[in-house]
């Protein structure tokens, strides 16, 4: 009886001279005048296809073998041997080529090898068929499993913090409204009318939430979807993204700088060590530095500076940036990459910034006007990560909450928590598709995502 196999297993030689079994897509096929067909057939279990010798005496070769195409479907049965062609191990000989599923012929749209991302970004039903897509998707899968395996075994606790959310983490007000009511009345209806009896929220993060659990059980982390209402079109913006969040009870920013570092490295050792091929294929046909970036981070002490000793080196560099650079603003992507790039040639973590540019949650520093903030920078994106250790005093907390025009009624319980043993934390905040962008040195946001969410775009 033939063994059932996914490609990657055969092309690393399981079952040779064995019959085999395999089901997938039709790259390829390419007819010889030796009386029998080359299919290209890839399942998704790697970047390459395995080759597959049909010979026209298959009971089914004239009727439909020899119309195959593109996209097709296949069930595949025969002998795994040695190939003698170049560029190949293995190759099957078929002993049964059986068409699960027709590909409409020309009207398949993934007839030719490269299209444009814009191209495929319209049909994100399909895109996930080509190889750059296909690659990005078992990345993400590695990723997503090294991020978790980094935390399971320094013993941090997996906790699903809510979607909905009746709270603005950032203050910011770029969230979307989630309701019962009919949205065309909805300002003239009563909110205590709707379903929670007040008004609610996708989520921007995890945080506030992740802070409990982290005055209970010590070390615990999120991993889960986030949004922002931002009407922004760029290529660094999503209306919906995946965040990890880690929150750490008895830990000052140096701690959580020393996380942060150690979770990237940890993370970036991992692609290079079990997606070689996938990583290849990035470093050969999107961006030819990815694995040296990688390597780079991976192997190299992060620098660390205070914002004032950052806004010091863009005062003295001379450059005339976009967005000119003066204490008291953020910091912008230009800004941040001419440090890492250019001066510091390292990931920076930048610590200590102004008070007036934070969200109330963040530490107030002794001096009054900085807050102990940090933001991880690496070469090429910029800010990947960025946290803080947590306002832990009530008094302090209750002030800046006031400050920021929020009101405190609605953060009673995240009060309660600096009432009831508090203690010193921290915690940072990762954008997963961030981080998929330097992995695979993908330009658009947009692209490392398997169904992107933006302004006007929501088809799938």
């Amino acid at each position: 009886m033939a063994k059932q196999a996914k490609i990657a297993q055969l092309l690393k030689g399981q079952y040779l001279d064995e019959e085999v079994s395999i089901q997938g897509w039709v790259r390829t096929k390419r007819d010889s005048k030796g009386g029998f067909s080359f299919l290209e057939i890839n399942d998704g279990s790697c970047l390459k296809n395995i080759q597959v010798i049909a010979p026209s005496d298959l009971d089914n070769y004239a009727d439909e073998v020899a119309r195959l195409g593109a996209g097709c479907s296949v069930s595949v049965e025969g002998r795994l041997l040695e190939s003698p062609g170049k560029g190949q191990s293995v190759e099957i000989q078929a002993a049964s080529v059986k068409v699960v599923g027709w590909a409409a012929g020309d009207e398949y749209p993934l007839q030719k090898k490269r299209h444009s991302f814009e191209f495929l970004r319209e049909i994100a039903h399909l895109r996930p068929r080509t190889n750059t897509f296909g690659a990005i998707a078992r990345i993400r899968n590695a990723a997503s499993a090294a991020i978790h395996q980094f935390f399971q075994e320094r013993g941090f606790v997996y906790i699903h913090t809510p979607v909905l959310t009746g709270s603005d983490c950032e203050g910011a007000g770029e969230t979307f409204r989630v309701t019962s009511l009919d949205p065309q009345k909805l300002s003239q209806t009563d909110p205590t009318a709707d379903f929670f009896g007040r008004p609610a929220y996708l989520t921007v993060s995890g945080q506030l939430e992740a802070e409990i659990y982290a005055l209970a059980l010590g070390n615990v982390y999120t991993f889960g979807p986030t949004f922002r209402a931002e009407n922004s079109n760029t290529p660094r913006h999503l209306a919906e993204f995946w965040m990890i969040e880690p929150e750490m009870a008895f830990c000052d920013i140096h701690c959580n700088m020393d996380l942060a570092e150690e979770f990237l490295r940890s993370v970036f050792r991992s692609m290079l060590e079990k997606c070689p091929e996938d990583m290849d294929f990035f470093n050969q046909f999107i961006d030819k530095t990815v694995i040296e970036n990688l390597r780079h981070v991976a192997e190299t002490d992060f620098e660390r500076i205070t914002y004032t000793e950052a806004m010091e080196i863009l005062l003295k560099s001379g450059r005339d940036f976009e967005f000119p650079a003066q204490w008291g603003v953020n910091l912008q992507a230009e800004h941040e990459r001419y440090i890492t790039e250019e001066v510091i040639k390292r990931p920076v973590i930048i610590r200590d910034y102004p008070r007036i540019i934070k969200p109330f949650y963040m530490r107030t520093n002794d001096d009054n006007n900085t807050v102990a903030a940090m933001d991880v920078l690496v070469p090429r994106i910029g800010e990947i990560i960025g946290g803080s250790q947590r306002e832990e005093r009530y008094d302090v907390l209750l002030q800046r909450i006031r400050e920021t025009g929020l009101d405190p009624e609605e953060y009673w319980w995240y009060l309660d928590l600096r009432k009831y043993g508090t203690a010193p934390h921290s915690g940072f905040g990762l954008g997963f598709e961030r981080l998929i962008q330097f992995i695979t040195g993908m330009s658009n946001i947009r692209d490392v995502i398997p169904f992107p969410r933006t302004p006007k775009n929501l088809e799938f």
